[in-house]
Order: C-alpha cells, then sequence, then structure tokens
C-alpha cells in the first residue's frame, strides 16, 4: 500500500487558490451536499409542527419537534463512525463519498413526495445513513491531499470550510423562498434533492484527474480471515436490535419519548466506546495515544461549543418563528432566512482567518487556545439573548437584530473550533483509525445534539432569561478552564500544533 507522501505526489499540488487542485472537488462535493443538507435542516422543523393548512404534517408541538431535530442531527453525525468503518476497511474514502451522496440524494426525494409520517421517517434513516457515508470521508480526504507538516493545510481546511458554508448559506434563501411562492414544504425539500444529485455528478467527472490516489484504497483493509467474523457479529448485532425492538413495541414502550431519550444515552456513550477503542487498540502508537488523551479536553470544548451553536437551529429558529418580528417593510420573511445567518458570517470572515494563520504561521495561537476562545464567543451569543429576553418579558416580539448579534458571535467562536478540529483531527489521528478518528470529532456534535435533545424539552418550562443565562454562563465557565489546561495539552500533543 502506497505510504502518506506517495500520495500527496499523485495529486496536483497547484490549482486552487494556491493549494492542491483536488481541493476544488472536495469544495464543490461539500458545497452541494451542504446546500442540500442545510436547505431541507431550515424547513424540516417548521414542517413537523405546522398545520396541515399550512402545508406541514402537525404531528408534533414545538419542543417534541425539536427534540426530533436534535436527535436527527445526533445520528446523522454519529453515523459516520460506520462511514468511517466502511472507508478504512473496505470501500476507500472515495467510493464511500459516492454511495453516500446517493442515499442523501433517495432521501431527499422522499421528502420532496407527500407521504406523511412514513416518508418523512423513512427520508430521515436514508439521509442518517448517507451523511454517515460521506460526511467524515469528505474531510479525510483533505488531509490525504496535503503532507503532514505542509504550512498550507489549516488555510485549506479553512477554504473547504467556508464551500461548506457557502452552500448552507445559498440553500435556506431559496429553498425557504421556494416554499413560501408555491406554500409547498415538499417543493422546497425537492431542490435540496436537485442540490445533491449535481455534487454527485461533479464529484464523479474529475475526481481521478484532481484527486490522483487520495482515498482510493482502504487505510486498514479487511483481511480474508476477518470477513466471516465481521459478518457473523453483524448478523447477531442485528438480530438482538430486532429482538430488542419487538419488546418494546410489544411492551407499549415505543413512544416518541422513549426514543429521544434511549439515543440521548447512545449519543453519549457512541464518543466514549470509540475513544476507548482507538486507545486500546494495538495498532495505536505510543505517541498516538499521548495524542488522544490531549484530544480529550479538545472534545469536551467541542462538545460545549455545538451545543450551544446547534441549537441555531432548532431553539433559535422556533424563536425566530414564535418570538421574532418578521416584518419587513411590506413583506414577511420567512424564518428559514435566519438559518443562513451563520454560513454567511462564516463566508465572510473565513477568509480573512484563513490569511490571518497564513501571515501567522508558527507564531500563531496553539489549537487548545483557539479552542478557548471558541467557547468565549458561544457563550457571549446566548448571553447576549438574555437582553431581549427580559426587556420583552417574554412576550412581545423581538428585533431581528438580536439575532443577527448572536449569530455572528457565535459564529466568530466557529472559526477559531470547526476548521481547526477537523486539522488537528487529521494530525492527532492514530495512523490505522485516519477515518474513524475524523468520526470523533464529528460525534462532538453527536453528543451536543443528544444532549439538545433533553434542553428542548425545558425551554418551555423555564423562563428565556435562566435558559439562555445558564449556558451562555456554562460555557464561559469552561472556556477558563479550559486556558488552565492549555499547557498540560500542548504537551501531550508533542511537536503537533
Amino acid at each position: 500500500m502506497a505510504t502518506k507522501e506517495e500520495i500527496v505526489k499523485t495529486v496536483p499540488q497547484k490549482g486552487f487558490f494556491g493549494h492542491p487542485k483536488g481541493l476544488f472537488n472536495l469544495f464543490f462535493t461539500e458545497f452541494w451536499e451542504r446546500f442540500s443538507y442545510y436547505g431541507m435542516k431550515a424547513l424540516l422543523v417548521y414542517f413537523m409542527y405546522k398545520s396541515v393548512t399550512d402545508g406541514g404534517l402537525a404531528l408534533f408541538d414545538k419542543s417534541t419537534a425539536a427534540s426530533i431535530m436534535s436527535i436527527y442531527g445526533s445520528l446523522v453525525y454519529m453515523s459516520g463512525i460506520i462511514g468511517a468503518w466502511i472507508a478504512d476497511r473496505i470501500l476507500g474514502t472515495r467510493r464511500t463519498i459516492f454511495w453516500g451522496g446517493l442515499l442523501i440524494m433517495l432521501g431527499h426525494i422522499c421528502l420532496a413526495l407527500p407521504g406523511g409520517a412514513t416518508f418523512l421517517f423513512i427520508s430521515m434513516v436514508l439521509i442518517i445513513l448517507g451523511t454517515g457515508l460521506l460526511k467524515p470521508n469528505v474531510s479525510s480526504v483533505v488531509g490525504d491531499i496535503y503532507s503532514t507538516n505542509d504550512p498550507r493545510r489549516d488555510s485549506g481546511f479553512s477554504i473547504f470550510y467556508m464551500g461548506i458554508n457557502l452552500g448552507a448559506f445559498l440553500s435556506p434563501l431559496i429553498v425557504g423562498a421556494v416554499q413560501q411562492e408555491f406554500q409547498s414544504y415538499h417543493a422546497g425539500f425537492s431542490v435540496a434533492a436537485v442540490g445533491m444529485a449535481i455534487g454527485l455528478i461533479m464529484f464523479k467527472l474529475s475526481e481521478k484527474k484532481n484527486l490522483g490516489m487520495a482515498g482510493v484504497a482502504p487505510a486498514n483493509p479487511l483481511a480474508k480471515n476477518e470477513i466471516k467474523s465481521i459478518v457473523k457479529k453483524a448478523i447477531i448485532s442485528l438480530v438482538i436490535f430486532l429482538v430488542l425492538v419487538l419488546i418494546v413495541y410489544l411492551k407499549g414502550w415505543l413512544t416518541i419519548g422513549f426514543v429521544i431519550n434511549f439515543f440521548t444515552v447512545i449519543g453519549v456513550l457512541a464518543p466514549i466506546s470509540v475513544f476507548i477503542w482507538m486507545f486500546t487498540s494495538k495498532s495505536t502508537k505510543k505517541e498516538e495515544k499521548s495524542h488522544l488523551l490531549a484530544y480529550i479536553p479538545l472534545f469536551i470544548a467541542g462538545t460545549m461549543f455545538w451545543v450551544i451553536q446547534e441549537q441555531g437551529s432548532t431553539i433559535l429558529a422556533i424563536y425566530a418563528d414564535t418570538r421574532t418580528n418578521l416584518e419587513i417593510g411590506s413583506k414577511t420573511i420567512s424564518p428559514a432566512f435566519f438559518q443562513s445567518l451563520n454560513p454567511l458570517f462564516i463566508i465572510i470572515l473565513a477568509p480573512i482567518m484563513a490569511a490571518l494563520w497564513m501571515k501567522l504561521g508558527n507564531k500563531g495561537p496553539s489549537t487548545p487556545v483557539k479552542f478557548s476562545f471558541s467557547l468565549l464567543f458561544a457563550g457571549a451569543s446566548f448571553l447576549i439573548m438574555v437582553i431581549p429576553a427580559m426587556t420583552s418579558g417574554g412576550t412581545e416580539l423581538i428585533s431581528p437584530w438580536w439575532l443577527v448579534l448572536s449569530f455572528f458571535l457565535v459564529v466568530i467562536g466557529e472559526l477559531l473550533m470547526s476548521p481547526v478540529g477537523l486539522s488537528a483531527t487529521t494530525k492527532l489521528a492514530p495512523e490505522a483509525f485516519a477515518a474513524q478518528a475524523m468520526s470523533l470529532w464529528f460525534l462532538t456534535s453527536t453528543v451536543a445534539q443528544a444532549i439538545n435533545a433533553q434542553l428542548a424539552k425545558v425551554f418551555d418550562k423555564v423562563s428565556e432569561v435562566q435558559y439562555f443565562g445558564y449556558l451562555g454562563g456554562a460555557a464561559i465557565v469552561l472556556f477558563v478552564i479550559m486556558l488552565i489546561l492549555c499547557p498540560w495539552i500542548s504537551r501531550k500533543m508533542g511537536s503537533i500544533r
């Protein structure tokens, strides 16, 4: 099997803003995947609780819809464990990306059809599985096209991250406008399906020319004697799962509340299991175990950050619909449009941050310091919402500018954490678990959204001041703790910055 440096040599190293040419493919593949995903996500919570006369399903109340959205998001990122394992052991990242995109497209098609609750849940399963196959592996291939010590690496991930957010910015505007124009959520979801189809076509047309050998071969392919054991374990696990589902169904426990609580527990346990698996593996070297220890506080900080950031599409989305003045002049804007704020600010600020890291080079702040300050801005984004909560008395509609400011603050934190977290993961990952380690980073969102599924139940039971104040304050406390731990984390990271 080719070494990492041999693979890098097969990738044209100049051609996309001074970066490897393959970054173009990965940029636009992720652009269209995020276009489809965030376009769907901008409408989904409303689709679940809006009345039938408004084009919705009226299946759930607002807090339950928010909890389902959080569990859905949690499972989307949790499925990355499966997708990364398939890439590392069976298909390689490139083929796994293609099959993931195909499942996502089919999921959006299900939402575009008027199939009621049945099609809603089928689409969720397809998109969960598809995103798990695609999401961690696209990011992993970005790491593969750079040599380990390439100074362009962090900047490349920032550019890649801008591609993600360009798709995420445009989709709520387009999908939301289509939904408003045709008064149909299904019409909006159909736009998301078309977006994923375009992404698949673009990826397949130019992958060989621009990506070379990156992502072709599995990093740790299954040996022939392992296949039988894996199949046997998979069948046993499936049978056990189906039996448990049958028991729960017969007992009458199979309710939405039970499912939400069950997957909350799974979402919290999943990263713990993956970390122990990697740390105790014979394939993980001594130095790599030190890197994994450094990863623990980074993971906790990432989880706290995403607890706040991911509520932009649940609690703040409902807040935009029910507590915000949407009248702009003589027009009423769609609450889905607020989902474009986060990616809009990233598009504006990401090039500035990328240029800054390039200019500072080795003199820039360390990864642990960047993570620490991301929590400061995340906390501030919720603490700022305490002001309109107090002045409005919890009843009067608030100015949309408060939401704009909240999204702006959390984006600064996101740019300090997310692209840096992706890059740090590819550098700290044990060599035998390249794609799986990337899925470990996405599990920060898994845990965060599993926690958010429970927090969504609390939002309408406490005052807005308490909700935003306590969560914002918790992020600030963790910011201080992370600053204290920075020297220890840096020592465990060794020569890696």
